[in-house]
């Protein structure tokens, strides 16, 4: 495959209207308006779900789902989860960390969309992105299910579980080896590794080593006095939910997560960042990691009162859209 160096056209999807559109590793996914899926890129694993291992330059139809409505498809590295719009999740491609969710047994790979196990009967189910993770994460009924790859020291899951928590979710954003949760109530929570950003307590300085090999040597993470959210089931897998600390209180609206760095918006419209900086992608004016989440400064000549902000995390950099909200008075004169 040749690589493309200027945006150009998708000239066999021209016609149609998409609504939806994921990247992988190297394939990628699109979802018309009435339900139709199309696949292109590497189908080496069976990514593409046409039931055979070839790959295709051009976006092909995905003749499995023509008598469903796919709603959202999410591509990770060598393997493909779609979400129906009854609520039903399948997965083909790549299998061998669990990450398809079909079959409690170890699969290599597959190439057919096939029914994930353990979400039957959920309602209001939302698929998170996941680009190249091998982990998922699936919102339903305020409930968080995941599954695929373990974090840290603990093991693979091969279908979908519940975490235990009494909190209403409603976002996850996925890192390399961590993720962030954002609640109903504008709380922020952490699971995964202690490597990412992972906030010691602020008041006694604790710090985090950074994974990067060239990352200085920094104290040891102090857990202690971490707000953590965990069950009995938790516990014996090592994960726990921590709370992100330095947020002053203020409600969050949105989250985003890059390979090692992370980011959020408040309901003030603040953008606060914090992690992995090596690259300058915290957008404070320096390379220096964070291991609380810092403001990130926009300018004196941006608008704040009206405008509404989204914020995106690659890899190694971010990017945030600030749009203005048109806003119509009425006034009534007289009685």
């Amino acid at each position: 495959m040749v690589s493309i160096l200027k945006p150009k056209h998708v000239k066999s999807l021209e016609s149609l209207v998409i609504t939806h559109v994921s990247a992988g590793w190297s394939h990628s996914g699109f979802v018309s308006d009435i339900g139709c899926l199309f696949t292109c890129g590497d189908g080496s694993f069976g990514q593409l779900g046409h039931g055979d291992c070839n790959s295709h330059c051009s976006p092909l139809k995905v003749s499995y789902f023509d008598s469903k409505h796919v709603d959202q498809i999410a591509c990770g590295m060598r393997h493909s989860l779609v979400l129906m719009k009854g609520d039903t999740v399948y997965g083909f491609g790549s299998g061998k960390r669990g990450q398809l969710g079909v079959s409690m047994d170890n699969i290599i790979s597959i190439s057919l969309p096939q029914a994930t196990v353990g979400l039957e009967g959920l309602k209001s189910l939302v698929l998170m992105p996941m680009g190249i993770i091998v982990q998922h994460y699936l919102v339903g009924d305020g409930h968080l299910y995941t599954w695929g790859r373990g974090f840290g020291s603990t093991s693979d899951v091969h279908c979908p579980r519940r975490l235990p928590s009494s909190l209403c979710f409603i976002q996850v954003a996925l890192g390399w080896n961590h993720m962030l949760v954002l609640t109903g109530g504008g709380e922020v929570f952490m699971l995964g590794g202690n490597h990412h950003g992972v906030l010691g307590d602020p008041q006694r300085g604790s710090l985090v080593k950074h994974l990067c090999d060239n990352a200085m040597h920094l104290d040891k993470l102090d857990l202690t006095n971490l707000s953590c959210l965990h069950g009995p089931e938790e516990e014996s897998r090592g994960e726990a939910l921590v709370k992100v600390q330095g947020l002053d209180g203020s409600k969050v609206v949105q989250i985003a997560a890059g390979a090692e760095h992370l980011a959020l918006v408040t309901e003030n419209r603040v953008i606060k960042t914090w992690g992995w900086g090596e690259h300058g992608q915290l957008g404070l004016g320096s390379t220096y990691d964070q291991i609380i989440p810092q403001a990130v400064p926009l300018g004196n000549g941006l608008p704040r009162r009206h405008s509404m902000i989204k914020v995106y995390c690659g890899s190694g950099f971010t990017f945030a859209i600030i749009a203005l909200v048109h806003i119509t008075y009425k006034h009534r004169l007289g009685n």
